[in-house]
Formats: structure tokens, sequence, C-alpha cells
């Protein structure tokens, strides 16, 4: 852990990764230093890196690298996670370093260049005109590069000077070329590399693609199966209520037919049946009760009509008196009611008659024999309206 100090002139203690990255530049390798600090927010956000030159190096400023080291790659422009590591990254460097070189010897004419701190790149004393970068931003691309991969060409030429810091050991490479131009190895590399990872990454989003159509496709199924189940106990219940409904149309044919044969019979034994035997009680008692309310009820029917009959003057009043008498005779346990029935039909027939008083004796007269002053005085009444 290293503070690094931000153009804003903030500072924050960051992890820092400090080595050499070795490049392939006409034939020989060279070992370019660099600083890579991981932000707190890596590997979301991109590392911020810097060439870090010794003192026997100067930087060569280009559009991948400015006054100040800072290295700006598409890589990094277009760092995504998890796609993007620090293992493609130095791919990266090795491929672009390869075409156009961060550093070169210093002139032996020219006063020694003055080392970076030790504790980090420059601050913003050093950065003149740079902008001011935030910690957990995303890197700039102030110099509008195309996007990774490079395609491998001629390498840039060193700048005012001899040739490249050779300090270091050179290390051989697998078939590296002698005209100038970067090894096939290298770019095969490089390129496998970025191809690998651009086909992680849409693999990678394939597959949530294919994952989130899958779970849809499956609260579908769930969905389906649920309304499935549904449409199975509703047939299910129909088809319950329909056998339901066909026993109860069977049941009301089969009572139809019955009531219809019941009928037809009726129809053909009223004809030649006795009224009388229509209704037959279930014990002589209640056949008794029967009949004497059907005895009752047929004297109040004669009585109302021999009424109607003394009303129209179709018999006189002697005759209805008579056969009134006859009749309460034979019934006496209705007599009370038959009684009153005809003192009321008398009272409305004849209230304004001149026979008041013979009424009175002819109402005497229709007492049962039961009563002994009620029979003695209907007996003179009789004897006098015979002499």
């Amino acid at each position: 852990m290293d503070a690094y100090v931000f153009n804003d002139g903030s500072s924050r203690d960051l992890m820092s990764l400090t080595g050499t990255v070795p490049v392939s530049y006409r034939g020989n390798v060279y070992n370019i230093p660099v600083c890579l600090w991981l932000l707190d927010t890596y590997p979301y956000n991109p590392p911020i890196c810097f060439v870090k030159p010794t003192s026997a190096m100067m930087i060569k400023t280009g559009k991948h690298i400015d006054a100040n080291g800072k290295i700006y790659l598409p890589y990094l422009h277009e760092w995504k996670h998890p796609q993007s590591d620090l293992y493609g990254l130095i791919q990266v460097m090795i491929v672009v370093f390869g075409e156009e070189p961060p550093v070169f010897s210093r002139p032996t004419t020219q006063p020694p260049y003055q080392a970076f701190q030790a504790a980090g790149p420059p601050n913003q004393s050093y950065m003149p005109g740079m902008p001011a970068v935030s910690p957990y931003g995303p890197n700039p691309n102030p110099c509008g590069y195309p996007g990774y991969p490079y395609p491998g060409g001629n390498a840039y030429p060193a700048t005012g000077g001899p040739a490249h810091y050779t300090s270091q050991t050179p290390v051989t490479t697998v078939g590296p070329s002698r005209d100038g131009t970067i090894g096939e190895d290298t770019i095969r590399a490089s390129l496998i590399s970025a191809v690998s990872d651009k086909l992680r990454w849409r693999m990678k989003e394939e597959m949530d693609r294919a994952q989130a159509e899958l779970d849809a496709l499956k609260r579908t199924e769930e969905d389906l199966k649920k309304g499935h189940q549904k449409l199975e106990d509703m047939v299910s219940r129909l088809d319950q209520e329909a056998a339901e409904v066909d026993r109860n149309i069977e049941l009301l044919k089969k009572k139809d037919v019955e009531l219809s044969e019941a009928l037809e019979k009726m129809e053909n034994q009223s004809e030649n049946n006795d009224i009388d035997d229509v209704i037959i009680p279930t014990a002589p008692l209640y056949k008794q009760i029967l009949n004497l309310y059907a005895e009752e009820n047929a004297i109040e029917d004669t009585i109302f009509y021999l009424g109607e009959a003394l009303r129209r003057g179709v018999i006189d009043l002697e005759v209805f008196l008579k056969v009134c008498s006859s009749l309460l005779s034979e019934n006496n346990a209705g007599f009370g009611t038959t009684l009153a029935f005809i003192v009321l039909f008398l009272v409305i027939l004849c209230l304004t008659s001149p026979f008041v008083s013979f009424l009175s004796s002819a109402c005497a007269s229709a007492v049962p024999k039961t009563v002994p002053a009620a029979s003695a005085h209907a007996e003179s009444a009789k004897d006098s309206r015979t002499q």
C-alpha cells in the first residue's frame, strides 16, 4: 500500500503493482517498467497505469502516453468486469508498446533525468495541464484512439538520441523476426487473449440472456400448469353436474310415466266406482265420524234449499217446518247448529211479516223430543192448526 496523489491534490492509500512488461521491438525484447495503481473499486473500475522510467530513460509521448507517463489504452477505457482483468491489460500493453515504445534511452549529452517519486506517480505540480481525475471514475480517453486490438505494423523509430535503453539483458523470444516487426507468436498470443476475452464476454451475455428466457419460460410453465389444473377441476365438476342432471331427467321421465299411468287408471275406474268408496277410513271410528259429518252437512244443505224454496213460494211454511222438524229429529247431534241457522233464516225472511207470533210458535215446535216443554208446546200448536 502506497500513497497516491490525485490531480485534485487529494491523497489515498492504494495498492500498487510495480514491475516490467516484456516488449518485443525489432527483434529484441525490452522490459518496460510500469506501475499499476488499484482503486478501492477494483475490479469494477480499471487501474491507473503509469510508465515508470529509470534515470537512464526518457518518456516518449504519444497517443497512448502523456508527458507524465500515464498510460491511455482502449482496454482501460472499455474496462468491464469480469471480462477485463490485469492479465488482459498486460497483453494489450505488450502489443501497443511493441508498436510504439513508451520510453527511449536518455542521451549522454543531456543532464541526468530526474527520477519519479518513490511513493508513486508525480502529483499535480508535475502534471501541468492535465484534468483532475476522480479516484473512482473511469479513465478518460483524451486521444480518441480506436478500440482494441491493434493490428501489427511498423514500430515508431526512436526519437532524438541513440538506441533504446539496453541495460537489461535481452530475452530471446521464440522465432523473432529481424525486419523490425513484432513476432507472430506475440501478436497471435495477444489476439488470442483479446478474442478469448471478447468471446467470454459474449458467451456470458448469451448465457445471461438464455437464463433469463429460461426463467421466464419456467414461470410461464408454472402458470400453465396451474391453469391446466384449474381447467381439469372445472371440467370434472361440469361432468359431475351433467351426470346429475341426466339422472334427474331420467327420474323425472319415470315419474311422469307413473303419473300418466295412474291418471289414466283413475279415469278408467271413476266411471264404475261408487263415490262413497273413494274415501276408505283406516278405522271404524274414523268411518263413523266421517258419516256423521256428511249427514250433518247434508241436513244443512237441505234446510238451506228448503228455505230458498220457501222464499220463492214453491212450498209453504207448514211444509218447511215439518220437513225441518223431521230432519232435526233424525240428527240430534247437529240440532243446535241447524236450529240457529233456521232461526236466523226465518228472522231475515219474515222480520216484517204479520206472522211473527206464528213463527215463534212454529220454531218452538222444531225442538227435539229430548226437551219436554218444547215438545208439549209443539204438539199443542200442531193440534190447534189441525183443528
